[in-house]
């Protein structure tokens, strides 16, 4: 009896633990999302990583920095972002998030309408989950 009850604590505490972390994860992606939406330099700071790799469906790369200047001048204008179809894979330090991005932009002040898949990376920091890789694919 002793030994049934320890290992449905194990996997009770094991279920807990993995919805903790995919909670986190989720999390961090609403962060960045809100961020897209009303950027903050700081915020956006403590949320990507050094080493970011941002990539677009149009095949364009951003470094970290570069992808900061497009969100906070009027180069990339999120308006409204909807995430649908959101799947989260955990392995150790390292998360991948795909989802559905369906989204109203204003990019430099031109009214647009964007769907595309996502995938996100995010690293497990001391501070939390840091995103590191981003790429979108055009909806066909």
């Amino acid at each position: 009896m002793i030994k049934k009850l320890l290992i449905f604590s194990s996997l009770i505490f094991c279920t807990n633990f993995s919805f903790a972390q995919n909670a986190g994860v989720e999390e961090a992606v609403t962060k960045l999302t809100n961020l897209m939406i009303k950027p903050d330099s700081l915020a956006l700071d403590k949320l990507i990583l050094p080493d970011l790799s941002y990539g677009h469906s149009s095949g364009k790369i951003q470094t970290k920095q570069e992808f900061l200047h497009s969100l906070l001048s009027t180069e990339s204008d999120f308006v409204d972002i909807n995430l649908t179809d959101q799947t989260v894979i955990i392995q150790n330090k390292t998360a991948l998030v795909r989802h559905t991005l369906n989204a109203k932009t204003n990019d430099k002040n031109v009214p647009g309408n964007v769907k595309l898949y996502i995938l996100l990376i995010w690293s497990k920091e001391k501070a939390g989950w840091k995103l590191l890789g981003r790429q979108a694919v055009k909806v066909l």
